[in-house]
């Protein structure tokens, strides 16, 4: 039998990636897709945000992982991949789009093509996927669908590398209510509109059944009742349950496995079968040393596909055990051990992460995208029970070709008021990021995109909303490495020091506010060397915020005193993060963030300031 004659398209399949920008409304659209596709019983609830089942996806109203599901429309089972905006998540867009002929690139009537908009789809041309493209949410009073065609178009003129990639269809929709047009101003009944596009314009796998075994493992799952998950598309081949395969990793190195179950996606679902074949996505159970961009060959032709290539970190912090006189009262897993074992574990599911060993055997160096990326890691790994501190994120530099020191810089894009464009342009120009473009409407709304190194983004993002008052957006992507652009000035005043250990008292944290802005409420353990609040001025300053009032027979409340404490600035895991000078550390527990001096006793900090 010759060659053509074995390979077979598949019609009765599907497989198409959502890719988008942040908040341009992926997930949302899923959601539609999968209930107008009646996987749902009638009387099924299953709410808003399907796919966001992780509780910060939730929270933060973002995709953070990557996901599969599946529908069928008319016969024709549509594999969905949805996939994260956010540009500190593109190791997970990178893996996962190995699995799809093509790609919806959902794209806002309002902002337009955003820095990772550029990448998703940078990405999705390079492995030549069919695009359709999506302007969502046409239904925005600000909508301005015919300048977003324009930048959208301009978009695939400077990224395409073949004729084929300037020719894709356009959709319109609003999301949220479940409707896709082919124009805009169509009837907006449903999304059938997108399913019929999909079928007609993504391509039917093509493929060779017969040939031997080759599964790219491009996503990893776990659970308690059937171990690991190893989840990718069958090359070529097919494969049964309990069978020998071979297991090739990055390195090479070739192992024998057993595969014991092949599960395909049904809606939210997996479903075991009896085989699969080349151009289904399947999760397989068995081979516990599976990893990310490992290779599934058959036992006989055990041949490796090339491997997923993945964007180097850029930020790097230290996690180390928590050396709090408060340690170990709060979490359940403090030691150093438990952290490593943690931290590993974790490397085989994130693909963007970088580990290194510390200079103590209690330390470790977390390298990642962004600030973002790391702070969803702690806070995963503290709501599972860990007790821990980390640093504050410095910049991964590189050399050059003649040794100069290379930083990395970004492309820094801002949607706001034009009312914000002075203090903006003030606060960045300190941070050393070069204007690059800034346009505007004529309702107040304007767009600065900047250059700016990442180090100059290092806490400007909480920066950015105390300036607009919330009157924003901003997003930015890794655009390549650039000589080092000297010292970024800080504009963060001194800390407030706690002097001793005990209980904030409020007769203390009031005198502290006489010097600053205090963290901590009354009744709040403190020890010293704990950052209890900023100081109104660029020194750090050591308070006694235990004190209490001295007792007189003269009698008196403290009331006064309680009504005149201003609320504590509560502050959230990033700002902590954004707050910390690089002699401080961020104390994360279960159950509380606490700010504190790398070194407690005044004695040792001015020790290590004559060092």
């Amino acid at each position: 039998m010759t060659l053509t004659k074995r390979l077979l398209k598949r019609d009765d399949i599907r497989n198409v990636a959502i890719i988008a920008h942040v908040d341009h409304g992926k997930t949302t659209l899923v959601d539609g897709l999968l209930k107008q596709s009646h996987i749902f019983r009638e009387n099924q609830q299953v709410g808003e945000l399907i796919m966001d089942s992780n509780d910060q996806e939730r929270e933060r109203g973002i995709t953070i992982l990557a996901k599969n599901t599946a529908i069928i429309y008319r016969g024709t089972k549509i594999n969905i991949i949805d996939t994260p905006g956010h540009a500190d998540f593109g190791g997970e867009v990178e893996r996962v789009l190995n699995m799809a002929d093509g790609c919806i690139l959902l794209i806002d009537a309002i902002e337009g093509p955003m820095p990772q908009t550029r990448f998703v789809l940078q990405k999705a041309l390079e492995l030549n996927l069919k695009p359709i493209i999506v302007i969502n949410k046409i239904d925005r009073r600000d909508a301005r669908i015919d300048q977003v065609l324009e930048w959208t178009q301009d978009l695939f003129l400077e990224l395409a590398t073949t004729d084929a990639h300037l020719d894709f269809p356009i959709l319109f929709a609003v999301g949220r209510d479940g409707v896709a047009m082919y124009d805009p101003d169509d009837e907006r009944r449903d999304l059938e509109p997108l399913f019929e596009t999909i079928i007609d314009t993504v391509p039917a796998p093509i493929v060779d059944p017969e040939a031997p075994l080759q599964v790219l493992i491009a996503a990893l799952d776990y659970d308690d009742y059937k171990g690991k998950y190893a989840i990718g598309r069958i090359v070529r081949g097919r494969i049964s349950p309990n069978t020998f395969v071979t297991l090739i990793n990055r390195d090479g190195v070739v192992s024998r496995q057993k595969v014991n179950l092949i599960l395909t996606y049904k809606g939210l679902q997996r479903v075991e079968v009896s085989e699969a074949i080349a151009g289904d996505i399947v999760a397989l159970t068995g081979i516990a040393s599976a990893n990310i961009g490992d290779t599934i060959a058959d036992v006989d032709t055990p041949e490796a596909l090339p491997t997923i290539a993945f964007t180097e970190p850029t930020l790097k912090m230290s996690f180390s055990v928590n050396a709090s006189p408060l340690a170990g009262r709060e979490g359940k897993y403090p030691t150093s051990r438990q952290l490593r074992a943690r931290l590993y574990r974790e490397l085989e599911t994130n693909v963007s992460l970088r580990l290194e060993e510390g200079n103590t055997p209690d330390e470790f160096i977390v390298s990642g995208r962004g600030e973002l990326h790391l702070s969803v890691l702690i806070e995963t790994m503290r709501r599972e029970g860990y007790e821990f501190q980390v640093s504050r994120p410095e910049v991964i530099t590189r050399e050059g070709e003649h040794g100069e020191l290379l930083e990395p810089i970004e492309h820094l894009v801002i949607d706001t008021k034009d009312t914000y464009i002075g203090v903006l342009t003030e606060t960045l120009a300190a941070r050393k990021a070069q204007l690059i473009n800034m346009s505007n409407d004529s309702s107040g709304n304007v767009r600065l995109e900047y250059h700016i190194s990442t180090r100059g983004l290092i806490g400007f993002r909480n920066a950015f909303l105390t300036l607009t008052h919330g009157n924003g957006a901003m997003s930015s992507i890794l655009t390549g490495y650039q000589p080092w652009l000297g010292k970024i000035s800080t504009t963060r005043m001194g800390a407030l020091i706690a002097s001793e250990a005990g209980v904030a008292m409020t007769y203390g944290l009031n005198n502290a506010q006489q010097r600053g802005d205090t963290f901590i409420e009354p009744g709040t353990p403190v020890y010293e060397g704990m950052i209890v609040g900023l100081n109104a001025r660029p020194i750090d300053m050591v308070v006694n915020v235990c004190k209490e009032k001295q007792k007189t027979n003269i009698r008196s409340s403290t009331a006064d005193i309680a009504i005149r404490l201003t609320p504590p600035i509560m502050m959230s895991l990033e700002q902590s993060l954004d707050f910390l000078n690089n002699d401080e550390l961020v104390e994360v527990t279960p159950q509380n963030i606490r700010l504190r001096k790398r070194y407690l006793t005044q004695h040792e900090r001015a020790r290590a300031r004559e060092i």
